[in-house]
């Protein structure tokens, strides 16, 4: 079935020119575009793109010097800070593949990501590396770089921001690294087609975690694709190696597309060792000279107050970050009047959260959707809020088409009809890292299965239902846990919550909900379950209620059911 284009934004191309070049090209060339401009604001850092090439090329000498070469994995297990975006460009820069930690792994699955990887440089922070230093051992890890938040902050501020260094014995200083090396990135050649960037591992949501293996070109052409959907630009490539984004006779960029090119501030929180992260609210915002103001973790009023502060115009995350924001009791009282674009993936947004977004101001609340194993996304609604469908996860970006498949039969099903989603694009992986078999699963004739249940609808758009593996079968009726986790967030006391099946001799599964309150609020198991039972159908009627002092979610902000079902 041919791609819809019937809801495709005006005078945007349908297929794009991608440019031949290693991911770390991206900084490199806003570093010449536009030196000056700040690239990070951090506390009270700012790097300009100049500064953020100089400080990658300088890391990139000191891996070289310290042994590191094409095709080697670094492992990167910090937080978001300047250091994160130094050491991924400088390890891309002489041909590494890099490799995200997520600061909040315990030791086991650290050893185990670690082993996996085959990594033999490791890069983490002075205040997470005391818990897991005792894995290390056990694991390939020849080269340890540790580093501090402190170092991000000059003597004059320590009054205002009494930040400790942590000293970590018998691990290589990464400032001194810096310091030690000058700006003399080697000259690797990358097979962009071939050549891994990435080895980015999988939630975990379903099971233990899965290499996902990235190449040059899907990283780059899935940063170009998100970075051009906001701004509706050709890439036009240019002899000496750069590229431009050039638009139709008559359009002004700045005036006429929702983004433009090295002229925006985004607020980042979404974790850089997240697909999300990396491809979205790194490689992408760099490439686009966007200046990106950095947060190691989310705080709901500082982030609120820091879209005034630094003039952001542009938000996202995961619903995570939107639901607390929207629930602060002065909300409305903010100027949000600059914000252009809010983004949000990874886990599907409340229909009433997104109402109070686009109460709050006049800009475009973008639902995308994605996947590891996809790079990151795969579709993302129309750049335009006349145009975004409530619920929908959009349409497929460019060059990318979705079908949905019988998941029984794997045949091809017409709009309207639910079923696995599957991807093809530039941006699909390569495989998962030492497993054919579960590659072999998932890729078949060159499209990605996805395990995701959703549905086309006549004019193009998608709708994700629910993970296939999330489904609950109650007396051999399919019950999607989202449409009733959607009548649970509308319960004025409910915070969080998530549904799962659990085990029933006579139903097979029934769903069982776990909610997590809002301070102050009290309600009763009985409450919801009347709550919910009168808007839906009896077989998806909810059973029982959980109540839980946290939704546990993991780095990337999807519930972890996994975790839930353990509990029942």
């Amino acid at each position: 079935m041919p791609k819809n284009f019937a809801s495709w934004p005006k005078d945007w191309p349908k297929s794009l020119n991608y440019p031949s070049l290693p991911v770390f090209q991206l900084l490199d060339q806003a570093a010449k575009r536009v030196p000056n401009r700040l690239a990070i604001i951090f506390g009270g850092m700012e790097l300009t793109f100049e500064q953020l090439k100089d400080l990658s090329d300088r890391f990139a000498a000191a891996l070289t010097g310290l042994g590191v070469t094409k095709g080697q994995k670094v492992a990167i297990h910090l937080p978001n800070c300047p250091q994160f975006a130094i050491a991924y460009y400088g390890a891309l820069k002489v041909g590494a593949v890099f490799t995200p930690l997520s600061p909040l792994l315990s030791p086991r699955e650290v050893e185990y990501q670690l082993n996996d990887s085959e990594a033999q440089t490791l890069i983490s922070l002075d205040l997470v590396y005391p818990g897991i230093a005792g894995v290390i051992p056990d694991t390939q890890v020849k080269n340890i770089i540790t580093t501090s938040i402190a170092d991000c902050y000059n003597p004059v501020i320590q009054p205002l921001k009494p930040l400790g260094k942590f000293p970590v014995p018998d691990t290589i200083e990464f400032t001194d690294l810096l310091r030690d090396n000058q700006p003399n990135a080697p000259q690797v050649e990358i097979d962009i087609e071939n050549d891994l960037a990435h080895l980015a591992y999988t939630g975990g949501t379903t099971g233990v975690s899965k290499g996902v293996m990235l190449t040059h070109r899907n990283v780059l052409v899935n940063s170009i694709q998100f970075g051009c959907w906001f701004n509706g630009g050709q890439i036009q490539s240019n002899p000496d190696g750069s590229y431009d984004v050039v638009f139709p006779p008559g359009v002004d960029p700045k005036k006429d597309r929702l983004l433009s090119r090295d002229s925006e501030t985004a607020l980042v929180v979404v974790p850089w060792f997240h697909a999300m992260g990396t491809i979205g609210y790194l490689n992408n915002m760099v490439g686009s000279g966007t200046t990106m103001v950095v947060f190691p973790r989310f705080d709901p009023v500082e982030y609120i107050e820091a879209i005034g502060k630094y003039k952001a115009t542009s938000l996202g995350g995961a619903p995570q970050l939107y639901v607390p924001l929207t629930q602060l009791p002065n909300f409305a009282d903010y100027d949000l009047s600059g914000v252009k674009l809010a983004a949000s993936g990874a886990a599907p947004l409340p229909g009433a959260v997104l109402d109070k977004l686009l109460d709050a101001f006049s800009g475009v609340v973008c639902e995308a959707y994605g996947a590891t194993e996809c790079t990151m996304g795969a579709t993302a609604n129309p750049p335009d809020r006349n145009l975004i469908r409530h619920g929908s996860v959009g349409l497929p970006v460019f060059d990318t088409e979705l079908k949905v498949v019988d998941a029984a039969s794997g045949e091809d099903l017409p709009p309207g009809n639910e079923g696995e989603l599957c991807i093809k694009g530039p941006q699909v992986m390569k495989g998962y890292w030492k497993k054919p078999d579960a590659t072999a699963q998932v890729l078949k004739d060159g499209w990605l299965y996805t395990g995701d249940i959703g549905k086309e609808d006549e004019n193009g758009f998608f709708y994700i239902t629910d993970r296939k593996k999330d489904l609950i079968l109650y007396k051999g009726y399919n019950v999607y846990p989202r449409e009733i986790e959607e009548v649970l967030f509308t319960h004025p006391a409910v915070e969080n919550c998530a549904v799962v099946g659990k085990a029933d001799e006579t139903a097979g599964e029934k769903p069982v909900a776990f909610v997590q309150k809002k301070v102050g609020k009290e309600v009763s198991a009985q409450e919801l379950i009347d709550h919910v039972n009168k808007q839906v159908a009896a077989y998806k009627k909810l059973r029982e209620v959980i109540f839980i002092d946290l939704i546990p979610v993991s780095g990337a902000g999807k519930v972890l059911k996994r975790e839930l079902r353990e509990q029942l």
